[in-house]
């Protein structure tokens, strides 16, 4: 074989040589091609036609569809944490007349529960048993019986009669200041000073006091002798009450049954509250009676007569 002959062989090698690094190279794309399309997340296995069936999402790119549905219907809280928790709103305004309510019930329930009697505070409209009582006070009373001192008769009542023995006073004068109601007549009930016991027929004229009787004898007394049992009372304002309450005819004589509470203390002028709401009080009442007349307040008053509300 002559040089010319195997010239076209060289050629041909060095062709096939110079084209087998590109061959090879395109087969290393190749691979890593499918190796790549082979672990990207969210590419199909359809990959070698191009086509992606998935998109993927990075961390970053906020929450999912799943997830901003989740949280639209997560529950409220419920409606009692709301009603405590709340700082505006009917809520709000509900929950502090609610307390206001209860602080209210419970003060009265204490009061109660040292009493004995409901209501436990009255509410003076009058002035007849000023100096001692004035007018628009609002007065302790309890059950009689309790608390009563050692002087006191079986019902818990001192009578002024009594009181030069045992130098017993109550509101700076002898003698307890009670509240009685007299189921015959109308009209609230009258809270005066108990002054002596009487008995059924008895002249209790004899043992009254001259300034405190208009008469000459007991004829002349509505209420003389004493149609029954029970107590000779009045104001201690001389200048309205002048004569006991069973010579002028404001009361009969008071049986013991008609005694509901008898009076410990006094808080000044803080009884104008309850008779404004009733219009008992001077000028124009703060509501209309009728609606001041439901309220609950827990004391009643005292009228011309020391009547209470």
């Amino acid at each position: 074989m002559t040089d010319g002959d195997r010239r076209p062989d060289r050629d041909t090698e060095s062709t096939i040589d110079r084209d087998s690094p590109a061959e090879e190279t395109g087969q290393r794309q190749s691979n890593l091609t499918e190796t790549d399309l082979a672990t990207t997340p969210g590419v199909d296995e359809d990959s070698n036609n191009g086509h992606s069936d998935a998109v993927h999402m990075s961390p970053n790119s906020g929450p999912s569809v799943a997830e901003s549905s989740a949280e639209s219907t997560e529950p409220a809280d419920p409606l009692w944490r709301q009603f405590l928790t709340a700082t505006d709103g009917p809520l709000l305004l509900l929950r502090e007349v609610s307390i206001s309510i209860i602080i209210v019930l419970l003060i009265g329930g204490l009061l109660f529960g040292i009493s004995g009697v409901w209501p436990p505070m009255v509410a003076v409209e009058s002035e007849s048993m000023e100096p001692n009582i004035n007018q628009y006070d609002l007065v302790f009373v309890t059950e009689p019986g309790r608390f009563s001192p050692n002087e006191a008769d079986g019902l818990g009542v001192v009578t002024a009669g009594t009181v030069s023995e045992t130098e017993y006073t109550s509101f700076n004068a002898a003698g307890s200041v009670v509240v009685f109601d007299n189921p015959e007549a109308s009209g609230p009930p009258i809270i005066h000073r108990a002054h002596f016991f009487v008995e059924e027929g008895e002249n209790w004229y004899e043992q009254a006091n001259a300034e405190y009787v208009s008469a000459d004898d007991c004829d002349e007394l509505q209420y003389c002798p004493a149609p029954h049992d029970g107590y000779i009372t009045k104001g201690d304002n001389t200048a309205s009450n002048a004569q006991y309450d069973q010579a002028n005819g404001i009361a009969p004589v008071v049986k013991p049954e008609w005694v509901t509470g008898i009076a410990q203390l006094r808080v000044p002028y803080v009884g104008y509250i309850r008779l404004a709401l009733t219009g008992a009080a001077s000028g124009s009442p703060l509501f209309p009676v009728g609606l001041g007349a439901i309220t609950v307040s827990g004391a009643y008053a005292i009228g011309r007569r020391d009547l209470l509300r």
